[in-house]
Parts: C-alpha cells; structure tokens; sequence
C-alpha cells in the first residue's frame, strides 16, 4: 500500500535537506509510490527550504500554513492533502529517525489501524518526561477514557481511511490523537531509536504542553461540567448533615447566636442546589459542546455491496450481448 509522509515544520530550514534526504532513501524500499507532505507553520526562511525541495523531488509537496497555527492544526491540513493509503506523521527536528519507518509500517499489521512509536529510552529530561506521562496517562487516559493513551506520540501510522474522521473537526484547539481515537480502539505500538533534535531547541515548554493539557480537557470532554453536579451533590450532603447537627444543637439550647441555625443551613442547602443547577446546564451545554467539535458519527472501513436485481439483469443482458 502507498504511504504519504506528513512532516509538519516549524523553524527547521536547516534540517529539511537532511530530513529529506534521508527520507528519500527509506522510502522506496517501503512502497514504489510514496509521497512527503511538508507543512511550513512557521514564517521564517522555513517555507524558502519547503518550496525548493517540493520544486526539487516531484513526490515532495510542499503547503505554507497562513500564519503560525500550532503543530496539530498544521497537521490535519497535511493529513486532508495526503493521497497515500497510509499516513505517516514525524517531527522535522530529525529526533524521529527516518530509518526507523519500517519498523512503523511493518507493525501496521492486518489486525490493527493506528501505531506509534514508543522510544527505547527517553529522549528528553525529567521534567518534560513527567509533564509529557500526565498529559497522556492522566488527562488523555483517565480523565478522556482514550485506550492505550501512553503509547501515543508524534511518530505514528495510521490507515487513511480513518481520516474520514477529520471531516468535521474545526477549531483552533485540535488533536490529532483524541480524532483517532474517536475512529477506532485498534491501537498498536513498537519500539523504535529515537535521536536527539539536530538544531535548534523545542517549541514545546512547561507551560504551552500545560495549556495543551487544558485545551485538550476543555475542548474534547464534559467532565469538568459532571464534576461541578458531582460537586454540588457533595456539598448537599455535607448540608444534609451540617443542617442535622445544627438542628440537634437547638433543641438541646446550645445554640448561642440566634436565627443562626437557619442561616447556615439555608447557606449549605442553597449553595448545592446553584451547584446543581449548574452542573446539569452544564450538561446541556456539553452536549451542544459535543455535537459542535466534530465526533464523527461513524467511521466506513470498507463497502462491499450487492448490486441491485435491475443492475445485475442489466450487466447479463450486456455480457449476452
């Protein structure tokens, strides 16, 4: 099967050549028909690099973003040009080695429709590890229900035909991994050598993986609306509870302050039904949410049909003919 290459590139002018290059010679090997999609988000002499190699090599295609969108967004643009049948997404930083694309399409096997590369060791520090283990584990794992969310990553191979699932998506909050997981649970992954950036430092800090984060929470889920229901139940019941003890505390006249009995329990029982109130908006509001970022409602695989009883006297009458 045909695989497209979609390499989104940000302040990487120098590394293009190389990345190219070196792409060029894995390639072939893969499949005769191959193509590289480099999608310039950045808008410095990035772009000068991405035109001249597109004019270079012809299975090279080069698209310059409008202005800085962020990597995912470029991404769904690449994927949306992509004409192979399978897709292939790599940073240009040259961390995702080019070489180690065999691996990636060898384990794309029968049984499954997504892989990513896990790295033999990690190639970044501490602190970005730890952040990188949250986002996936807790906020995409836990907090989004999404299935095998520790191995996903940004070298990843996927059959195209799930782009069907990118139909609808808009936004300027996007994620590729939460569309695919929206198109199907077959996930795979394989190991795989992964390199130190050649040039230059990541776009990627503490603070922007964090705002990812929260994006990714806010965008793609209601939970944080069902936790201010769950929360608002929660005070309810402490209410419940504070109102009975007060309560029993003015009837055997250890009351001190009068009328406070009643102001404190109508504080505790009012403050859960706003919570409440809120938290089932809330719902409401998720739902539209929902319908408004773009979930597929169903994904074809594959069609097999049946020509119809007019259709098929049609061909025999062509054929006896």
């Amino acid at each position: 099967m045909s695989v497209s290459v979609v390499v989104p590139c940000y302040r990487s002018a120098v590394i293009l050549p190389t990345l190219v290059e070196r792409l060029n010679a894995v390639l072939p090997d893969i499949h005769p028909e191959h193509e590289v999609i480099l999608v310039v988000d950045s808008t410095d002499e990035t772009w000068d690099a991405a035109r001249r190699l597109a004019a270079e090599f012809g299975h090279v295609q080069a698209i310059r973003m409008a202005r800085n969108y962020g990597q995912h967004n470029a991404l769904i643009a690449g994927i949306r040009a992509a004409s192979g049948e399978r897709i292939i997404t790599m940073d240009d930083d040259l961390q995702h080695p080019p070489e180690e694309l065999p691996k990636l399409v060898a384990a794309l096997t029968d049984d499954l429709d997504v892989v990513y590369a896990v790295p033999e060791t990690d190639e970044h520090g501490l602190l970005r590890n730890l952040t990188s283990w949250g986002a996936k584990s807790l906020v995409m794992g836990r907090t989004m229900g999404i299935p095998n969310a520790d191995v996903l990553g940004a070298l990843r191979i996927f059959r195209t035909f799930l782009r069907a699932g990118f139909g609808q998506v808009s936004g300027p909050h996007v994620s590729v991994d939460i569309v695919l997981s929206w198109t199907t649970t077959r996930v795979g992954s394989v190991t795989v050598r992964m390199d130190r950036r050649a040039e230059g430092r990541s776009g990627f800090t503490l603070r922007s993986l964090n705002r990812h984060a929260i994006n990714m929470i806010l965008g793609y889920s209601t939970k944080p609306l069902r936790l201010v229901t769950y929360l608002g139940l929660l005070i309810g019941v402490g209410g419940l509870l504070l109102t009975a003890r007060l309560v029993w505390l003015y009837f055997i006249g250890d009351t001190k302050v009068a009328g406070f009995t009643t102001l404190a329990s109508l504080v505790a029982v009012f403050s859960s039904a706003q919570l409440i109130g809120i938290g089932v908006l809330g719902e409401y509001l998720g739902r539209v949410h929902a319908h408004g970022m773009g979930r597929p409602t169903y994904v074809i695989r594959e069609r097999v049909a049946r020509p119809d009883p007019a259709q098929r006297r049609k061909a025999q009458n062509l054929l006896s003919w």
